[in-house]
């Protein structure tokens, strides 16, 4: 092994050598076959079709394709700028997204602290199970489900109200003043089960020792769960939040295109919807592809900035 002298004590010093980048391709080969199948999707579905954004920029002409259409600039940009129904969803995607992330965020962790609080275990993972349920459900069929329910015409509350209290049901489906509450209330039912898996993986990792400290100085349950349970879920709290304030551009577009019609564009129609009527529906490729790498730009800033702040007040961010 080489020597070499430290400049400030004289003394010999070894040099490690780096190992060589062959023998350990060679030594982990399996494993970085393994690696393979998933980062050649990773560039085929994720990469490669990045080309694509350069349509924002261009006006799309079917006979030329995307990369032999005309170069027009920001004109795209310029263009929803200027339009009102952009802005409109822009709006929608916000409040929506935060109203989300008000009411949604908090529901998987006081879910995970209600789990964490039960004796029986058998009970226990029965709840688990009947409350990661409804994530399997497509949006498609919980739209189902509460049409079923709530339909001012047949569902089920409106029968139940007319036929034993004489009561019309109000319609709640395609009524603006009802949508938002809507999504909410599906959001949180289809997700906060899933979304306490996480959670209750942190708390099991919890030292056992903090709860039998906290018990010999008499704390309850209730002051173990706030003085010891809490603050170790703190680091997990705080990732998920700065990656759902990365995704507040995404609304749902599963969610909102089943649940929104013509009536609730006003208060329901978010960018993705915007982006799917005009592109899809309305072939404006190129206005859609802007709208989308808009929104993307949107997003990116959001996640720094969510980080950094977490960051500004002494917390591990995600770099």
């Amino acid at each position: 092994m080489p020597v070499m002298q430290a400049k400030e004590t004289g003394l010999p010093v070894a040099i490690k050598k780096k190992p060589k980048l062959l023998p350990k391709l060679i030594k982990y080969r399996y494993l970085y076959l393994m690696l393979i199948p998933g980062i050649t999707l990773y560039i085929l579905f994720s990469y490669v079709p990045m080309y694509g954004i350069v349509l924002a920029f261009k006006k799309f002409m079917y006979n030329k394709g995307i990369l032999g259409s005309p170069w027009v600039g920001l004109d795209n940009f310029v263009y929803i700028m200027k339009n009102k129904d952009f802005w409109n969803a822009f709006k929608n995607t916000l409040i929506i997204s935060f109203g989300k992330l008000i009411f949604g965020f908090p529901a998987p962790i006081i879910l995970a602290l209600l789990l964490n609080e039960l004796r029986s275990q058998k009970f226990k993972r029965t709840i688990q199970s009947v409350l990661y349920l409804p994530h399997f459900l497509s949006w498609i069929i919980i739209y189902g489900i509460v049409f079923n329910l709530v339909s001012a015409t047949s569902g089920v509350t409106s029968k139940i109200l007319m036929q034993y209290f004489g009561i019309r049901q109000v319609a709640i489906l395609g009524n603006p003043k009802y949508f938002r509450p809507l999504i909410y209330i599906t959001s949180i039912w289809k997700g906060a089960g899933w979304g306490t898996i996480i959670y209750l993986a942190a708390i099991a990792g919890i030292n056992p020792e903090l709860y039998e400290s906290a018990i010999i100085d008499g704390a309850n349950r209730f002051k173990q769960c706030i003085y010891i349970t809490l603050p170790s879920l703190k680091y997990a709290i705080l990732v998920l939040l700065i990656l759902d304030m990365g995704g507040v551009m995404d609304a749902g577009f599963d969610q909102i295109f089943n649940f929104y019609d013509p009536a609730t564009y006003s208060v329901g129609d978010i960018i993705d919807t915007y982006v799917y009527r005009l592109g899809i529906t309305g072939g404006r490729y190129e206005i859609s592809t802007a709208v989308g790498l808009f929104k993307s730009v949107i997003n990116c800033i959001l996640l720094i900035t969510a980080n950094q702040i977490v960051k500004s007040f002494g917390e591990e961010g995600l770099y």
